[in-house]
């Protein structure tokens, strides 16, 4: 889904990618829909039918050449670029060898991740955050992985991904949290600094939270996860919307997690 989000006091916006088409989602809050699924995958990269869908939208060959696919970019310390082993310096160049930022959030409770400056608040937005708030600006995928590696010690970096769905995260002070990690952290972020140089990572003092909100009528009292793989046909009554989830009055659906599935929607 594709989300836009232009003022904090409105919920974000939805919109659906079906194919060629872009469907209004927020319009639909409390009505019921249909969701098909037709069987046929589509990988996301190149386009050819798989059986199964592998790394979040790729057919099995994509999967083991792709660089995106390669476990540093989800566990960005272990980046691998400067040794000559990419997989695609040309894609490492334009994704990873840029700045990103590292932050703290709010969805489950608080959380650090990190982001490229492009994603943002798309990126916290599809984690289905109410706040967020940039503590580092870094020069690489890398570096911001390795300030992440620090605070991870001190919170999560994870969602709760059930408890999120359950309705709006309890406030947090994350300026208050962030002075705090500063502070417990002040060595290994000198230390870090004059390892990769000052300049590669700047700390942000001065930044505001953002708080989201999300098109959401009715959370449910319990989570249950509905799967096209199991279920092909889909029919409920839409709640609402948060992260990549779409809440239905029969469970929750993933839609991210089913990129390249041909489906049909019906209202």
């Amino acid at each position: 889904m594709q989300v836009t989000l232009t003022d904090q006091d409105a919920p974000v916006d939805y919109k659906m990618i079906l194919g060629e088409h872009q469907v209004p989602m927020n319009r639909l809050v409390d009505e019921n829909i249909q969701l098909i699924y037709a069987g046929e995958i589509r990988c996301q990269h190149c386009q050819r039918k798989t059986k199964k869908s592998y790394s979040g939208g790729f057919c099995f060959p994509c999967s083991q050449k792709l660089a995106q696919c390669d476990l540093c970019f989800m566990k960005p310390e272990l980046c691998h670029f400067a040794q000559g082993t990419c997989r695609e310096p040309e894609w490492g160049e334009q994704v990873c060898m840029q700045d990103h930022i590292v932050y703290l959030a709010n969805s489950s409770g608080i959380k650090v991740g990190i982001t490229r400056i492009s994603q943002i608040p798309t990126r916290w937005v599809d984690q289905g955050a109410t706040q967020a708030l940039p503590v580092f600006r870094v020069s690489s995928r890398y570096h911001s992985g390795l300030v992440e590696v620090m605070f991870k010690q001190h919170v999560s970096d994870r969602t709760d991904w059930r408890k999120m769905l359950r309705g709006s995260a309890d406030y947090i002070d994350l300026a208050e949290q962030r002075d705090r990690l500063l502070t417990e952290c002040a060595d290994e972020i000198q230390l870090l600094q004059h390892q990769v140089g000052e300049s590669a990572i700047t700390i942000f003092t001065d930044e505001k939270p953002l708080e989201i909100t999300y098109p959401v009528s009715q959370y449910p009292q319990k989570v249950s996860s509905l799967n096209f793989d199991k279920t092909p046909e889909i029919t409920g009554k839409l709640l609402g919307i948060k992260g990549q989830y779409l809440i239905l009055d029969i469970g929750v659906l993933n839609i991210r997690k089913f990129n390249g599935y041909q489906i049909t929607m019906k209202v």
